[in-house]
């Protein structure tokens, strides 16, 4: 069956003259994102005065007019499954998890199913954003499949480009709770490092010069003292892969149970083993946003999953 199309029609605005053609297009139609249309143009969905065009970076003239065609979104291929969710919020615009550790956030080689998107296509039953593609609808970020805590995802289109933009923005409030190896010796700090794929192994990330820039700022959380730990919260002023993860190991207090990028001492490999806590221990505690939508402000907060909360307490001096 053939996907349907809508087209729609954008001048390009006098502030807008002499911008790239996908920005200009974006300022005009805010109900699709700059990525979305920089691959529509690409496709051969655009076309301007002098006919079809192809190339995103194209000069856009003040009072041009472009037509636009958007295909419906593809049918995602991923099937629906009846998997548990823990629902913080939800309404017709954007749904609040706060998922499970182990659970994988989107199809990927090695996860064809199983993931959140399988069970939010499942509960949404077919109201969620196409922007997202195929793979990963609704998705407008992620966690690893090992950290627990809260998300967001867009279940249409105009509130999966508004929460997006907010991403970009990094007006989102995220923050984290971490168990650290190590004591602190201040109460805090920042850690303002790029980050990128590691030029040893590609499946690890690290700071790396010309990476983009990723800003964490921690705080030691005022909790009993612990055995050579430290309970700390991480405030992401960006959202990069691992950061968290990398920035903490790279000021020399890497999270309990990290496989990838943790330092296990032996004091705490008993503890560890005895638990059969076999994870990084960390949670996304915090989310707070604008409601793309009614522009209403929602903050959400999620207590330590039993798991992280026993292995604090085992650590209790």
């Amino acid at each position: 069956m053939d996907r349907g199309v809508s087209t729609y029609q954008a001048r390009i605005g006098d502030a807008a003259d002499g911008w790239r053609l996908d920005r200009a297009l974006a300022e005009a139609l805010p109900t699709l994102s700059r990525e979305r249309i920089k691959a529509l143009i690409s496709t051969g969905n655009v076309t301007g005065p002098d006919g079809l065009v192809r190339d995103p970076k194209k000069k856009a003239p003040a009072g041009a007019v472009f037509s636009i065609a958007v295909p419906e979104p593809e049918a995602a291929h991923n099937e629906p499954q009846a998997i548990a969710l823990n629902i913080v919020f939800e309404d017709e615009h954007l749904i609040v998890i706060d998922k499970q550790a182990g659970l994988v956030v989107h199809p990927a080689a090695g996860n064809l199913d199983g993931t959140l998107v399988n069970a939010l296509l499942h509960h949404c039953r077919g109201s969620l954003s196409g922007i997202g593609g195929v793979a990963r609808p609704g998705i407008v970020h992620r966690i690893d499949k090992d950290t627990s805590g809260l998300m967001v995802a867009a279940k249409t289109d105009p509130a999966h480009v508004g929460l997006a933009r907010q991403f970009k923005a990094h007006s989102i409030d995220r923050r984290y709770r971490a168990i650290v190896s190590g004591r602190p010796k201040m109460s805090g700090g920042t850690v303002d490092a790029p980050l990128a794929r590691s030029p040893q192994n590609r499946k690890k990330m690290a700071i790396v010069s010309g990476g983009k820039r990723a800003v964490t700022h921690w705080s030691v959380r005022e909790a009993p003292q612990l055995r050579e730990a430290a309970l700390v919260e991480c405030r992401l002023e960006t959202g990069r892969t691992h950061q968290v993860r990398v920035h903490m190991a790279s000021i020399g207090h890497p999270l309990l149970g990290d496989p990838v990028y943790g330092r296990t001492k032996k004091e705490h490999r008993e503890v560890l083993e005895t638990l059969n806590f076999h994870r990084q221990a960390l949670h996304a505690a915090h989310l707070g946003f604008i409601h793309p939508i009614n522009s209403h402000a929602l903050a959400f907060e999620s207590e330590m999953p039993s798991d992280m909360q026993e292995l604090f307490d085992s650590l209790v001096v």
